[in-house]
């Protein structure tokens, strides 16, 4: 029997054995949900919640919109391609349905500025069907940047592992599980293609496809020569990581030597558009004597045609495209 001193460290022990399994199950809990928050692309993700390999591909796929049928929303080659290659994965319904809640919005701000019920009835249907396409276009840019930057560091990846002595399917499933998106992913869909029976190099050219950036040619182009004719892949790769990275200094350099070009188009378009919406926000009377002059509108469309093509001179002289 317990006695009365004995009874409260029982308790105490009871208490302590309680709390650690309290908290070892607390840790349970979240370091599973850490390992998916932890995984390092969208494919390991998925892996992670033990999905098969053939259904992880098929969710990929999917969310690219590279599934189902072909008379769907974006059928049009120009816009399918530019969806596919912004990575999106949100369902185009909920997309269409955020960027014409955009557009209503700065349709809104339109009315807002003009009073005017034709300039708001012409503005919105062009901003619902401007809106997604220029979404999609920076959607596609930022993640071209990026891919741009990841690309040469899975190519040194891929060399390590044929070093190692793997294959080179395995090592672009090494560049699948090791690299974050937009690369992680891409190379991870190339290795499940060819896992599934798909050839390599037309895994890689549907890569290509998919991502559209202006350097994958080459590896595609390297990997289907020696695929055919034979080489040393690893010193082809070596060498070609190191094309691929001066050309991302050669155009960093052009894009800071070209910087004042663009800070001049900028500033002078700001410029007059900012001094207009100043007057016409705190003085809106300003110019309330020749609004309804139609020689002041024809001079404002003067203007601005001249000030367009001034930036496009501007653009084009400090874009080097190579």
């Amino acid at each position: 029997m317990f006695t009365g001193d004995n009874a409260i460290y029982v308790v105490y022990a009871a208490a302590a054995i309680c709390g650690i399994m309290i908290a070892e199950t607390v840790y349970l809990l979240f370091s599973r949900n850490n390992d998916r928050r932890d995984a390092i692309n969208r494919r390991v993700r998925l892996k992670v919640k033990e999905v098969s390999q053939r259904d992880v591909l098929m969710q990929l796929r999917k969310e690219r919109g590279l599934e189902g049928s072909k008379f769907s929303f974006i059928s049009m080659r120009f816009l399918r391609a530019l969806r596919i290659q912004s990575g999106l994965t949100m369902a185009i319904p909920k997309f269409l349905a955020v960027t014409s809640l955009a557009a209503i919005m700065l349709s809104g701000v339109v009315a807002y500025y003009t009073h005017s019920f034709l300039s708001t009835l012409v503005a919105l249907p062009v901003l619902v069907l401007i809106t997604p396409v220029v979404t999609l276009r920076r959607m596609r840019k930022k993640r071209l940047k990026l891919f741009g930057i990841q690309l040469p560091e899975a190519l040194d990846l891929i060399t390590r592992g044929l070093k190692a002595g793997h294959p080179v399917p395995i090592a672009l499933a090494m560049v699948g599980r090791e690299m974050p998106d937009p690369v992680g992913s891409e190379f991870g869909l190339v290795a499940d293609e060819i896992t599934f029976g798909s050839d390599l190099v037309n895994a890689l050219t549907s890569m290509h496809e998919r991502v559209g950036h202006e350097d994958l040619p080459l590896f595609v182009t390297a990997v289907s020569i020696q695929s055919t004719t034979g080489g040393n892949l690893r010193e082809i790769l070596d060498g070609l990581s190191q094309v691929i990275r001066e050309r991302g200094k050669l155009r960093r350099k052009i894009r800071s030597i070209s910087a004042e070009g663009r800070m001049s188009a900028i500033i002078l378009t700001a410029v007059p558009v900012g001094l207009l919406t100043v007057l016409t926000v705190f003085m809106p009377g300003f110019y309330a004597g020749v609004t309804d002059k139609n020689m002041t509108w024809y001079l404002l469309g003067f203007g601005a045609f001249w000030l367009g093509l001034g930036n496009f001179i501007m653009v084009r002289m400090a874009n080097f495209r190579f």
